[in-house]
């Protein structure tokens, strides 16, 4: 069992009896503004149950629940790649609204970064990609150590409006010489 120390979180496995909360959690039209897609708003008790059946089949585990005082904050993960980029994993990440603003996505993120290159000794780069209408994700990736590296122009459509995406990443490098 994966439980990573993130203080003030614990970035730890998804369990069943998490659902009711992660529900709670990301039933919020402004979380759900700033994730894909295939987050959805409303968010309901079967999307929360289908979504840890399918992270807790994943092996090895990537999809991590965010928890603070034991209760789920939100949640964080990564998505491995392969054939050419198979040296590469794409990070994401996201916070219920009452958790905003207190560090915990830093946290949580500079641990699950620590964790992946850990775990995948292959993987030389970890990246995101938030919208460049939420520049607290884009504060959250600077404090964790992520550099930007550009944006990618009218790169995404969500609810029907073509939006730049903001490219940061790390590479080991930049994590072994800290």
């Amino acid at each position: 069992m994966i439980c990573l120390e993130a203080h003030p979180a614990v970035v730890r496995e998804w369990q069943d009896e998490d659902a009711s909360e992660l529900c709670l959690q990301a039933n919020d039209r402004r979380v759900s503004r700033n994730l894909r897609d295939a987050f959805p708003y409303p968010y309901g008790i079967e999307d929360a149950v289908a979504f840890i059946a399918m992270a807790r089949k994943k092996s090895p585990p990537t999809f991590f629940a965010i928890e603070v005082d034991r209760c789920v904050a939100g949640g964080i993960g990564y998505t491995l790649h392969r054939d050419v980029e198979r040296v590469s994993a794409e990070v994401g990440y996201w916070i219920g609204y009452e958790f905003w603003g207190r560090g915990i996505a830093t946290a949580a993120l500079r641990a699950i970064t620590r964790h992946a290159f850990r775990a995948h000794g292959e993987i030389r780069r970890l990246y995101a990609v938030p919208f460049a209408t939420n520049p607290a994700s884009a504060r959250v990736l600077q404090k964790a150590g992520y550099a930007y590296e550009g944006t990618m122009r009218q790169a995404v459509v969500k609810e029907g409006q073509v939006l730049d995406q903001w490219m940061y990443a790390i590479v080991r490098e930049d994590l072994e010489d800290r």
